[in-house]
């Protein structure tokens, strides 16, 4: 019989993932730790804990895809998670200067010289963790300006140009030397500088459009989403036709309609084949773009421009019905109903983007795959060109902003290590800490309270104003005060139950305490027979175990910690101390980490 392992609490990815949050972020950004420092109004701080970590907290804290609350454990409580993306806001908002406290850079460098191409998250991350360790840093970049797509899709109402430039300079400011306004069409050119190591940070600068009947009678009429708000971004465009029609669902779609609303367009619609409920955009920018009365068509496949007398009248829909398999798989059916025509002056298509690499030849021993993207090591970032590595949008297709820095961070480890000549393979382990919290036998150095707390509200401005400025942000942020609110629902998940088995008279008083009845003295056993015989079953496969040794009785104990609230009860019942309450915590490997 395969009874389970005792629990190896010194595998720093084991307390890791039980930190769901920080684990579901990209680039696994210490969440309950900032969160703590904002209810002790340490700002800076605070702020200084995203920067290691994201590198971008103004930035995120607006734009951020969020993919860590959705894995909150305030959704084991309550409906909603603990606010993590407002709050990074929070600490940005409320900082001091903080210039002090950026590395220092070497006025001797180390003698070698990188290229970054492109300017946007994924190079200015890669930037920031080399500069520091002496690395020349050459940036070249298309745009007037650093920042990459932050700069020219994100609208200003969502991301205001003073905090994308000041987070931007932070890192620009740390000797590199940035070229911008330049289109490098030559990576061979590039390589005959001599550099040690090029970056490769473009993103997808491609949109993808519809080849629609009537598309060629429309010319002028039709534009790719991410080019037409770029050119709002660097204001060649400064007014649009009443009537919208933005073909797609992505949060690219939400920001051309909600830019629509404010430079003109009176009668703006968002149509898209799928449901509703299966658009890419993010909740939250459907939930904006409604608010502002953008009404969103759903299951309505494009099928035609209609253009009368030279000139762009509107388009016919198809309206369909998804249909599911066994296996989950969508099927969009035809209803049969008569072709539904919606009037338009203007017509974006969001529908897309993709990876485009004309500029770099095909003799340099670069791979590319079917799709004509570049093979590239999910771990190192490395090209089948040693010397070439790529990051964000450009090495594994279309993400966000979160995974753009990620990929900054391992693919600065990789570059270093190359030239230092070491294996990329080998990377440094990450940070990790582990740290009673105890203050007394049974008192702990945080709030360890579970309350029902529903999330707080963020305050909007008002409506009529930022309609009429794309320019103004719609958003206003907590304040203060809500923020230390919204930062007291966190759960400190990262305050770890540890368990010691030499300190147990197995009593039960932990299991009698529990309130999510996570804590089970049992008989070891096979993973699939002892998940079912716990007092609460675990079903979460996701989530692992906690299984001691054995104990005197032969009996184990066995933590689910799916369920686990991190609470501490179990810890301030035990009348041995068995139980104690640590902090984890948790830094991704960065570059020059030994």
């Amino acid at each position: 019989m395969n009874n389970v392992k005792p629990t190896d609490l010194r595998d720093p990815e084991y307390f890791h993932k039980v930190v769901d949050c920080q684990y579901a972020c990209p680039a696994h950004t210490p969440v309950p730790e900032y969160i703590r420092l904002i209810a002790q109004e340490r700002y800076d701080d605070a702020y200084m804990v995203n920067w290691e970590s994201n590198v971008f907290p103004g930035i995120l804290g607006r734009t951020c895809d969020r993919p860590c609350e959705p894995a909150c454990r305030r959704g084991r409580v309550e409906e909603e998670p603990v606010a993590i993306c407002r709050l990074k806001r929070v600490a940005a908002d409320n900082k001091g200067s903080i210039t002090d406290r950026l590395p220092s850079i070497p006025r001797q460098k180390n003698g070698k010289r990188i290229a970054l191409i492109g300017g946007g998250p994924a190079s200015l991350t890669v930037a920031r963790d080399l500069a520091p360790l002496g690395y020349q840093i050459d940036l070249y970049d298309s745009q007037p300006a650093g920042g990459g797509f932050m700069r020219s899709q994100i609208p200003s109402f969502r991301l205001p140009i003073d905090v994308l430039d000041e987070e931007v300079n932070y890192i620009l400011d740390m000797g590199i030397n940035a070229t911008f306004d330049i289109e490098v069409d030559s990576l061979r050119e590039v390589l005959d500088k001599g550099y040690d190591a090029v970056f490769i940070g473009t993103g997808a600068p491609r949109g993808k459009g519809l080849n629609l009947p009537g598309l060629e009678d429309a010319a002028g009429h039709v534009h790719l989403g991410i080019d037409w708000l770029s050119s709002v971004a660097f204001e060649h465009t400064e007014k649009i036709e009443p009537r919208v029609l933005v073909l797609g669902g992505g949060n690219t779609a939400m920001d051309c309609c909600r830019t629509s609303k404010r430079l003109g367009g009176d009668d703006v619609r968002v149509v898209v084949r799928s449901p509703f409920e299966d658009m890419k955009a993010s909740p939250w920018e459907k939930e904006d773009a409604m608010h502002e009365g953008i009404p969103i068509y759903n299951n309505h496949v494009p099928k035609e421009l209609v253009v009368e007398d030279g000139k762009l009248k509107g388009m016919h829909f198809e309206k369909v019905e998804a249909q599911y398999d066994e296996s989950g798989k969508r099927s969009l059916v035809p209803t049969d109903e008569p072709l539904v025509f919606m009037e338009a002056d203007t017509v974006l298509m969001a529908i897309g983007q993709e990876n485009s690499f004309p500029w770099i030849e095909r003799d340099l021993g670069i791979e590319f795959d079917k799709w004509d993207m570049p093979v590239v090591n999910d771990q190192t970032f490395q090209s089948t060109n040693q010397k070439i590595f790529f990051g964000g949008d450009a090495a594994l297709g279309p993400e966000n902003v979160i995974t753009a820095v990620a990929h900054g961070h391992q693919a600065a480890v990789s570059i270093d290590l190359y030239c230092r000549g070491e294996s990329v393979a080998d990377r440094p382990a990450p940070g990790v800490t582990l740290a009673s919290q105890k203050m007394g036998v049974h008192e702990w150095s945080y709030d360890n309270s579970v309350e029902i707390d529903k999330r707080y509200v963020v305050p909007l401005a008002p409506l009529k104003e930022t309609l009429a400025d794309r320019k103004i942000e719609v958003e206003l942020g907590f304040d203060a005060t809500t923020g230390y609110k919204e930062a007291e629902r966190c759960l400190n998940c990262d305050i770890q139950t540890v368990f010691e088995e030499v300190r147990c008279i197995e009593c039960d008083a932990c299991v009698d305490i529990c309130p999510t009845d996570c804590i089970s003295f049992i008989a070891n056993q096979e993973e699939e027979h002892l998940r079912v015989a716990l007092t609460a079953p675990a079903s979460n496969l996701a989530q692992d175990l906690y299984v001691s040794e054995e104990l005197p009785t032969k009996r184990v104990m066995v933590k689910d910690e799916n369920v686990c609230l991190h609470c501490g009860l179990c810890a301030e019942r035990c009348p041995t101390s068995a139980w104690d309450m640590q902090k984890f915590l948790y830094n991704v490997s960065k570059a020059g980490q030994l």
